[in-house]
């Protein structure tokens, strides 16, 4: 299996980034001959979660950069690096060529590809409750993949993931809720057969299929602007559990590969973790020290911590304390000031010995009753600190209304891998 594994991903690194989708290659297995056997799709759905966390072309590399340079949460170290310095200086200077957003764009293609191989195969399986593990589990990368895309572009494929040579677009939000339907179904099937231990010890530990399916629907509902989803997907999340990536030294976590232990790529901002004036964290906050460290003698004095501290530091796919904070900016648009301030405030004074991965501010409640706008400025205020490097800030400083002067782009243009080979590419968007 580890022979499969790897496979899939030498082969996953070939792919090309347009949505033409012709994903064949001539040198490796033909799909008649991979999907054969439980144990073989078993093998290619792993391998992609490898393709997805993994290495500097995978997502969460990328998206870390792309957020990080354009919501000021990153400080670049070395401006050799053409990619980082066209996003750290935003505006125009990010175009087509930028192969950090061609990584997002293909990898999003590659996972939605393959991961409707493996459910298509999994449902023509007698053993029902491995199957539904195998389609719960690719559809959380399936569904990354399709919210990574919506985050950053205003439009997004339509047929991704199909052989169709000329991929139609749909809206961002149209993304949003093809995310959520692929959810659903997956909790359907999960929820009537649940996944076996036979599946569950063939994948890397770490997952909580269930929980997860509800965080990324709560997420998802939240960007698309469906409230009472959002927090009926959010009120069936454990918050004691966790689901993340983990790592080997095979392969190790990707931030800490290629800039925290190097210090020659990109580093934190500073304590202020990127946040303008009044927004700050306060001095207090224990998730400062958690997500940044100092080294005194050698710049820069701020450096990379949390969970991108170590080659084998796990990295959480939702953080518990994101659910809490949908629920509290679900309460508070919807005008119950008390229960969203409540909720809020469960973050605020959270400690991180009572946080399943170690997250928490220790702060004093916030008092109240607040208006709804400086509500959602305090729950904004602590998305940012509590979710800081997630890759979800971009998307939080549009949906807050933030002014575009505390960003360097409001959406991304479209990678030229992409334009040059679909007629159907949409007009890239305004700065």
């Amino acid at each position: 299996m580890k022979k499969i594994i790897a496979g899939v991903c030498i082969f996953s690194s070939l792919l090309s980034a347009s949505c033409k989708k012709d994903y064949t290659n001539p040198s490796a297995a033909n799909e008649e001959d991979v999907f054969t056997s439980a144990q073989a799709v078993t093998a290619v759905s792993v391998g992609l979660q490898r393709v997805y966390s993994s290495g500097r072309a995978g997502a969460i590399y990328n998206l870390v950069a792309a957020n990080g340079f354009t919501t000021n949460e990153l400080r670049l170290v070395n401006s050799g690096n053409a990619p980082e310095t066209q996003l750290n200086t935003g505006g125009g200077s990010v175009d087509g060529t930028n192969t950090i957003l061609a990584n997002i764009w293909a990898n999003s293609n590659k996972v939605i590809f393959d991961a409707n191989r493996v459910i298509s195969y999994a449902r023509t399986m007698d053993d029902k409750a491995y199957a539904s593990g195998l389609i719960g589990y690719v559809t959380i990368l399936k569904a990354l993949a399709m919210g990574n895309m919506s985050m950053y572009w205003t439009k997004v494929p339509d047929s991704t993931g199909t052989l169709s040579s000329n991929a139609t677009f749909i809206d961002k939000v149209a993304g949003f809720n093809k995310a959520i339907q692929w959810l659903d179904e997956a909790l359907v099937l999960t929820t009537a057969n649940p996944p076996s231990k036979s599946f569950l010890n063939n994948i890397p530990a770490g997952f909580d299929i269930p929980n997860t399916l509800q965080a990324l629907k709560a997420r998802y509902a939240l960007f698309a602007g469906n409230y009472p989803l959002a927090l009926s997907a959010a009120q069936k999340v454990d918050l004691t559990k966790a689901t993340v990536f983990n790592y080997d030294v095979a392969f190790t976590n990707p931030i800490w590969e290629t800039a925290t232990s190097s210090n020659n790529v990109f580093q934190v901002i500073d304590s202020t973790l990127g946040l303008p004036v009044g927004l700050q964290p306060d001095l207090a906050d224990k998730r400062v020290p958690f997500y940044t460290s100092i080294n005194p003698v050698i710049a820069p004095r701020f450096r990379i911590k949390g969970f991108w501290a170590d080659k084998l530091s796990p990295l959480p796919i939702y953080l518990p304390g994101e659910i809490t904070l949908i629920k509290a900016e679900v309460y508070t648009r919807q005008n119950d000031l008390s229960t969203g301030l409540a909720e809020l405030n469960k973050i605020v004074t959270k400690s991180p010995a009572t946080d399943p991965l170690g997250v928490g501010a220790g702060l004093t409640a916030i008092g109240g009753p607040l208006s709804q706008e400086a509500q959602l400025t305090a729950i904004y205020q602590h998305r940012c600190i509590e979710l800081y490097m997630s890759g979800l800030k971009m998307e939080d400083m549009r949906r807050f209304g933030r002014p575009l002067t505390e960003r360097k782009r409001n959406y991304f243009p479209y990678p030229f891998s992409e334009r040059d080979n679909n007629p159907n590419t949409p007009k890239d968007p305004d700065l």
